[in-house]
């Protein structure tokens, strides 16, 4: 880590542990078809999943989307259900690993996500200890929000110049290849977790 200030880190598969399939059955469970190929092995969602990541459709009109695509009368609750099916757990030592980490370095989260599943994270886990997300952070930066998804260059330029960060002092921490070359190309340097790792090893 030497020459490193700063820290980009992932959300899903680098803290929070996804359960792609199990959010893929409650969909299907509820009729809706075509889900599996919406909802893709690298986290890189297409179609009305991209355009929730992406911030031009709000969650209602996802919701609506989603009842059009079962042709059945779903609940809110139904369909936020199932859509925060994709989350699974965050192991306690990663966050404690973030508050230490935030001490030593200029810590950031880079994640694509969704209104849904950001708010489910920050009432979930990032509640722990009585904290909240800006605890265990310098900044956020949000897909939905900035309306841009990794791996296009423009959401890495972004974030270095928004907190004034040198490419060559910077490491992004995320569990897709393509976004860790992308940002390599830049000039940051990167390192792709391991489904389920604990990546405090490279901080020893």
């Amino acid at each position: 880590m030497e020459g490193i200030k700063n820290l980009i880190i992932d959300l899903g598969g680098v803290l929070i542990n996804l359960t792609r399939n199990r959010c893929i059955e409650a969909f299907e469970n509820l009729g809706v078809e075509n889900i599996r190929e919406q909802i893709t092995n690298n986290y890189q969602h297409k179609d009305l999943f991209e355009r929730l990541e992406l911030g031009t459709i709000s969650v209602e009109q996802f919701r609506d989307d989603i009842r059009a695509l079962s042709g059945k009368p779903l609940t809110d609750e139904q369909i936020d259900t199932a859509w925060i099916a994709m989350l699974g757990d965050v192991p306690e030592n990663k966050l404690r690993l973030l508050l230490e980490l935030r001490e030593r370095y200029n810590t950031m989260l880079l994640s694509n996500t969704n209104e849904l599943h950001w708010k489910w994270s920050e009432d979930t886990y990032f509640s722990y200890q009585g904290l909240c997300a800006q605890d265990f952070f310098h900044k956020i930066y949000l897909s939905y929000e900035l309306h841009m998804l990794k791996p296009n260059a423009d959401i890495f330029e972004y974030v270095l110049k928004d907190s004034n960060l040198l490419a060559e002092e910077t490491m992004l921490i995320d569990d897709a290849s393509v976004n860790c070359r992308a940002a390599e190309l830049l000039g940051m340097k990167s390192y792709m977790p391991q489904q389920r790792e604990d990546w405090s090893h490279l901080f020893k």
